[in-house]
């Protein structure tokens, strides 16, 4: 990466490539897929810091990132808590199942796949429990309320444990357990920070914020915020642990002003070497087990949990990533993802007549603002981070950005 010119200079170092995935079209669903996309947007687990801010000697923002960057921290254990507002609108929480039913719905069908587990923490406060040691061995276990569901990694193997419904689910491969962070389990602040400095470059300011104390220990803050307008991120924060150059904490706010979008981060954290017997796991007695489809590996791998620590900053590129055929309209933070469902149509008609199809359109509808341009004419599906225009044609708009930049990306592409 290049040096800062100053604390408020940008750093280049951003990754080009844009590696394709399977296409998710399924056009009829498009609130629930705005709700994935703000799941891949912005990764998940919370912190809460300590009072205090502790006097650290200075240090410059390139220092800091260097300090991250080598950080070599591979054994841990600790509990995170994530807690995300996406200003989705209530539907009692029908959101969080219909966003799940449509990952299992791309899985193997099992409610221990942690491609639809993971995709929970999409919404409101969640306790989580990780624990790492070396490169093969990792653990993260979603605490909820009499159940617990558990992703463990050891070695070839990964089990996912759902205790609600006695589902087990396992992969195996070294690429499948190659697709999880080296050092770190899934879903932690490390990995969200790793992404957040991919994207600096000349269209973002980085400074050092100060200090802060984060799980009992002392830390700097690096901030990293858009210089461009029309992006709907307004800053990121990132706690780091002063001795080891760990990230103890990651609070993505936006641009809009109030809570968090996400406040991820360790409320406990340990160092030393968790015990063996963390990582062991074998499917209880009466539990259904559901092997890895053949093949599976090599389509998804364990893509969730790095699916759900991914994507922490940029709209379009990073979602451009998991759409095939998907191309990028415009630059840094007000880039936009665009792709066609491929089906000629937006939503189902809510005219007279129109059934069930209609009906569903007219619900869909009413969930979204209805906008018009050169494109001709569409519907914006809205989040506090995310934002997504389908058109009548069936063609999806997608990113960090605002309605008006949605708008003027697919006049753009039109």
């Amino acid at each position: 990466m290049a040096p800062y010119e100053s604390d408020d200079a940008t750093a280049a170092a951003r990754d080009e490539d844009l590696p394709t995935g399977r296409r998710k079209a399924a056009r009829y669903v498009v609130p629930v897929a705005v709700v994935g996309v703000a799941a891949a947007t912005i990764g998940l687990v919370p912190a809460l810091a300590d009072s205090g801010d502790p006097d650290l000697p200075k240090i410059t923002a390139q220092q800091l990132i260097d300090k991250i960057a080598k950080s070599d921290v591979q054994r841990l254990s600790g509990t995170v808590k994530v807690s995300t507002d996406l200003g989705l609108p209530d539907l009692g929480g029908l959101e969080s199942g219909l966003v799940s039913g449509a990952a299992r719905g791309e899985g193997d069908g099992s409610s221990a796949d942690p491609q639809s587990k993971l995709t929970e923490l999409v919404s409101g406060t969640h306790t989580l429990r990780v624990a790492a040691d070396g490169p093969d061995r990792q653990k993260l276990s979603l605490l909820e309320s009499g159940s617990e569901y558990s992703l463990v990694h050891d070695g070839k193997d990964v089990w996912g444990y759902d205790s609600k419904s006695n589902e087990v689910y396992h992969s195996t491969g070294a690429e499948t357990g190659g697709r999880h962070r080296a050092d770190q389990p899934p879903a932690t602040p490390k990995g969200f920070a790793d992404e957040a400095l991919k994207a600096v470059d000349d269209t973002t300011s980085v400074t050092v914020d100060g200090t802060a104390r984060v799980a009992g220990r002392d830390a700097y803050k690096l901030l990293i915020k858009p210089r461009q307008s029309g992006t709907t991120v307004g800053a990121i924060s990132i706690a780091v642990d002063a001795r080891t150059g760990l990230p103890l904490k990651f609070t993505l706010t936006p641009r809009s002003g109030g809570a968090a979008v996400l406040d991820a981060g360790f409320t406990q954290v340990s160092f030393a070497a968790p015990a063996a017997s963390t990582f062991d796991f074998t499917p209880p007695k009466g539990a259904k087990v559901t092997e890895e489809k053949k093949g599976a590996e090599e389509k998804k791998g364990a893509e969730a949990p790095e699916h759900t620590r991914e994507h922490a900053t940029k709209g379009g590129e990073d979602l451009a990533k998991g759409m095939n055929g998907a191309t990028v309209l415009g630059k840094g933070w007000t880039s936009v993802a665009s792709f066609d469902t491929g089906g000629g149509a937006g939503l189902p008609s809510g005219g007279r007549g129109g059934g069930q199809g209609g009906a569903l359109g007219g619900f869909l509808g009413s969930l979204g603002d209805q906008v018009s341009g050169k494109f001709g004419k569409g519907t914006v599906f809205s989040t506090r981070l995310v934002n997504a225009l389908i058109t009548d044609d069936g063609k999806v708009y997608a990113g960090a950005v605002t309605k008006d930049a949605l708008v003027k990306a697919a006049n753009t592409g039109k």
